[in-house]
């Protein structure tokens, strides 16, 4: 029964975001059911394969070492701050995007991105029919996190439709970063997290494509190479790139702040008029009928409701916490659809944080594309983390 549940959950998931269209007749669905068998063979491969598990450890490994790089350069400037057991975040994920914008930059001027992003862009868009940059930017989000990834391909953007750049603003719902991948791993099973990190982006762009369906032509669908006049030489390169990074910070920063902020006033005007009410709590309410989805029974479908509302209204580390103290009583069908919906950034803040992103790069012109399409943005995060636990829920019982 709760098996069945779990299948109807992805049904239904699917059928309200393509309820949600604005151009049904546009979406190419055989394209769309290519990408999910992929993601269904993935999800197969990393849960039940050594193999698997280990190729995913070794990626991040990989971003692992960038961080700590970037960690060192962060130490070098606040050593008091970077010795103490527990680092705030904003010198724990915000701080690291000046480095790791500036070593994919490096590997832009080299023609090495953009290699990458061509080459890999072409093998997922063969498998899915979708264009080369979305099918790319999926990839590229599974580790560099949604501002990052924004940052390391701007010069791509820019020359980019409104139309497409809302599709990357959507996408950028439903991705982790690379830097605080550690900060989960401490308080959730690390399978589990490894696993939604590529669903998250795959179902990225699946939804994407069905809640903002763009058609792309063959001219059109290009990886942008600029001018070899508009080339600047190395060093202007890099310090440009650092002054792009704690551009983003900064921003990032004042975003989050804020949407914290709001929700905690909120909550204090709902508290005045009925006790204890809260945005968390509102939000659980609307979640619980997805959380039956999820194939769980009553007692853990409205436990895991209420961690959706401290999810959508603050944020996953919140949830996370809470989480861990609960670890030891949980099923294992449980714990793996809760860990996975709660691995992405899908929540109030990170609109604020993409929209301040697409402000730094492109303006405020271009940046109003996020600020009228917002429920799209949340319709998205929510869909693809819910997506994303019901595939995982389909092989953990």
């Amino acid at each position: 029964m709760f098996f069945l549940l779990n299948i109807l959950g992805v049904l239904i998931v699917v059928g309200l975001v393509f309820l949600c269209s604005p151009a049904k007749r546009k979406i190419k669905w055989r394209s769309l059911l290519s990408l999910f068998i992929v993601e269904l063979l993935i999800t197969w491969f990393m849960l039940t394969t050594s193999i698997g598990t280990w190729i995913i450890n070794k990626i991040a490994a990989f971003f692992s070492w960038l961080v700590s790089c970037a960690n060192d350069g962060i130490a070098f400037a606040f050593p008091s701050v970077m010795a103490n057991d527990t680092v705030d975040f904003f010198f724990s994920a915000l701080m690291p995007i000046i480095f790791i914008v500036t070593f994919f930059d490096i590997l832009s001027y080299f023609g090495i991105m953009t290699w990458i992003i061509d080459k890999v862009g072409w093998v997922i868009s063969k498998i899915s029919g979708l264009p080369k940059m979305e099918s790319f930017f999926s990839i590229q989000m599974m580790f560099l996190g949604n501002t990052e990834a924004l940052a390391v391909i701007r010069e791509q953007l820019i020359v980019l439709k409104s139309q497409r750049l809302l599709t990357f603003g959507i996408m950028s719902m439903s991705s982790v970063s690379g830097s605080i991948l550690g900060a989960y791993l401490s308080m959730v099973p690390a399978e589990y997290v490894f696993a939604a990190i590529p669903l998250n982006c795959l179902n990225a762009l699946l939804l994407a494509s069905i809640l903002n369906p763009v058609e792309v032509s063959k001219e059109e669908d290009i990886v942008y190479v600029p001018p070899k006049e508009e080339k600047k030489d190395f060093f202007s390169t890099i310090s440009n790139s650092m002054l792009v990074g704690i551009n983003m910070v900064i921003v990032i920063l004042a975003m989050v702040i804020g949407y914290v902020a709001i929700t905690s006033c909120l909550n204090g005007i709902l508290g005045f008029f009925v006790h204890g009410l809260t945005i968390q709590k509102i939000f659980g309410i609307i979640f619980s009928p997805f959380a039956f989805l999820l194939g769980l029974g009553t007692h853990d479908a409205m436990y895991v409701a209420s961690l959706m509302g401290i999810k959508i209204s603050t944020n996953e580390f919140v949830a996370m916490m809470d989480l861990k103290n609960h670890l030891k009583d949980m099923p294992p069908h449980t714990i793996a659809v809760t860990v996975t919906f709660l691995t992405s950034f899908a929540n109030f803040s990170t609109v604020g944080m993409i929209y301040g992103t697409y402000n730094s790069i492109f303006g405020e012109s271009s940046s109003s594309i996020i600020g009228k399409n917002v429920w799209k943005l949340l319709v998205s995060g929510m869909a693809v983390s819910l997506l994303s636990a019901m595939i995982v829920g389909l092989f953990v019982w």
